[in-house]
C-alpha cells in the first residue's frame, strides 16, 4: 500500500537502524546549514563522528522552546528565497515562533499527513471535511490539506465555528470524515438536537480529533469521548502532532495509541535529568526531525509529559505508539501537596452538562504556592452547583480549587477569542 511504509513493519532492530542511518545523515546537514548547531556542537565540543547510535543522541544537549524563541533565526537551513510557507506555532509555551518550509518541506508535510491519515481508515475518494483553519500561519490546516490531496480524498475546507453551516456541508456533499477539536462535536450535536437536524443518519463515520485528548490513559474513552459517543454513534481517532515536529502521532482502527512514522521523527521519553525513562513510565516527549529541510529540530524537548508503548499492534505496526498527553511540563501544577495537570480538571469540569464554558486560571498567591481558580459559567442555582463541583474536585483529585461563576456572555468572550485557534480553557499566571 503506497501510504503503508514497510519501515513501520520492520523489525524493532530495522527500525533502528533505519532510524541510525538517516540520523547520521542530518547530522552532516546540521552541521553544514544551521548556525545554531554548529554553534552548539562546536561549543560542547561534539564531533558528529560519534554519533553513531541512537543510544548516542544523548552526547548531544537537549534544544528547548526558548531557544527557538531566542535564536530563531540561526535554526533556519536554507536562504529565505527558498521559503514557500510561513507558519508559527500556537504559542501554547509562550511567544509564537516562526517556521519557515520549503517546497521539500510541503511535500513531506503532505506525505505525513496522507500515511496519518490512512493510518486511521480514510481512502481514495472519501469526502472529508475540515473544520479547522487554514489561515493565519496556521501549519496543521495546510498539512490536512495538503495530506488529503496527496492520499485522493474529497476536501470540504468548512473552517472552525457555525453548526448550522456545518450540517448544511454535511448534507449537501457527504463527507465520511471530519477533522475538528472533539468538543465542537458537543455544539453541533446540541446544535442539530435543538432544529431537528437528523444527525444520526448522517453520512458521517467517523471524526479525526485534533487539540484535545479523547481517551484515558489506558485507551479507553474519557469523558469528552464518552459525551459525543453517547449521542453519536461515529468513531473518534486520537492525532497529536506540532508545528515543531512537522510530523503527526496518530491512531490506527485498534486505537490504543498514535502511531511513529520512523522515517519523519526519532522520539525519546526522558525524565527530569535528560534520562530515558523506563518503560511504561511517563517522561517528557524528545524529539528529532527527519527530511525537514528549513528547520529541523535535534533532541527538541516538546514540554509535553507522555507515555510510550512500544508492543507490536494489531494493524501490523512495529512503530511505537504514545499515550494520550499526560500533561504540559510547563504547566505542572503542585497544589496542596497533591500534583495536577490541566486535562485531570478538564475531565472533571467535562462531567458536567450544565457548564456552559469554563476556564482554569492557575496563579501565585501571596506566598508563591499555586493557586486553582476555575471560572464557570452554569445556568444552575449557583450556590447548589458551586458545592456539587467542588465535591466533585474533592473525590477525584483530592483538592479544592476556588470556583467563581461568570456570566456566560463575559466568559465566553475570554475562552473563544477569535485571535486563537483553541478554545482558551488555561491560562498560567505563574
Amino acid at each position: 500500500m503506497e501510504f503503508y511504509p514497510d519501515i513501520e513493519r520492520s523489525d524493532l532492530q530495522d527500525i533502528k537502524k533505519f532510524q541510525e542511518q538517516k540520523l547520521q545523515e542530518l547530522l552532516v546537514y546540521l552541521e553544514k546549514n544551521s548556525p545554531f548547531y554548529q554553534k552548539l556542537f562546536q561549543e560542547n565540543g561534539i564531533s558528529i563522528s560519534d554519533i553513531q547510535t541512537l543510544e548516542d543522541l544523548r552526547k548531544i544537549p537537549t534544544t528547548t522552546k526558548d531557544d527557538l524563541q531566542q535564536h530563531n533565526h540561526d535554526f533556519f537551513c536554507i536562504s529565505p528565497d527558498k521559503i514557500v510557507d510561513y507558519s508559527t506555532t500556537s504559542g501554547t509555551l509562550g511567544d509564537p515562533v516562526t517556521f519557515g518550509l520549503s517546497d521539500s518541506d510541503l511535500e513531506r508535510l503532505a506525505y505525513n499527513e496522507a500515511i496519518s491519515f490512512a493510518c486511521a481508515g480514510i481512502q481514495k475518494g472519501d469526502v472529508v471535511q475540515m473544520i479547522t483553519t487554514i489561515d493565519k500561519r496556521f501549519m496543521a490546516g495546510l498539512a490536512y490539506f495538503l495530506g488529503l490531496r496527496k492520499m485522493g480524498a474529497s476536501v470540504v475546507r468548512m473552517g472552525p465555528g457555525i453548526p448550522e453551516l456545518q450540517w448544511d456541508s454535511i448534507f449537501r456533499y457527504k463527507p465520511k470524515y471530519l477533522i475538528t477539536v472533539p468538543s465542537f462535536l458537543l455544539k453541533m450535536i446540541d446544535y442539530a438536537e435543538k432544529h431537528g437536524v437528523d444527525y444520526k443518519n448522517s453520512s458521517v463515520y467517523g471524526a479525526i480529533c485534533i487539540g484535545e485528548s479523547i481517551k484515558n490513559q489506558d485507551f479507553t474513552d474519557n469523558i469528552l469521548s464518552q459525551k459525543i459517543k453517547e449521542k453519536w454513534n461515529i468513531k473518534l481517532f486520537s492525532t497529536y502532532a506540532s508545528t515543531e515536529m512537522s510530523t503527526a502521532f496518530t491512531e490506527c482502527e485498534f486505537q490504543t495509541g498514535g502511531h511513529q512514522h520512523p522515517e519523519l521523527i526519532i522520539t525519546e521519553i526522558l525524565d527530569d535529568n535528560e534520562n530515558p525513562v523506563a518503560e511504561g513510565e511517563n517522561g517528557e516527549l524528545t524529539i528529532t526531525t527527519l527530511g525537514v529541510e528549513a528547520i529541523p529540530l535535534l533532541r527538541f524537548k516538546t514540554g509535553d509529559v507522555v507515555k510510550a508503548h512500544y508492543e507490536p499492534c494489531r494493524c501490523g505496526r512495529n512503530t511505537m505508539r504514545l499515550g494520550p498527553v499526560v500533561g504540559r511540563k510547563q504547566q505542572m501544577i503542585k497544589y496542596k501537596g497533591t500534583t495536577l495537570y490541566p486535562p485531570a480538571m478538564t475531565d472533571i469540569l467535562n462531567d458536567f452538562n450544565t457548564i456552559l464554558c469554563y476556564q482554569i486560571v492557575i496563579q501565585s498567591n501571596e506566598i508563591g504556592l499555586d493557586e486553582i481558580i476555575i471560572k464557570l459559567s452554569t445556568d444552575q442555582d449557583q450556590e447548589t452547583f458551586v458545592n456539587e463541583v467542588r465535591d466533585h474536585f474533592r473525590a477525584k483529585l483530592r483538592v479544592s480549587p476556588k470556583i467563581e461563576i461568570i456570566d456566560f456572555d463575559i466568559l465566553s468572550k475570554t475562552v473563544f477569542n477569535p485571535n486563537s485557534r483553541k478554545p482558551i480553557t488555561f491560562i498560567d499566571l505563574r
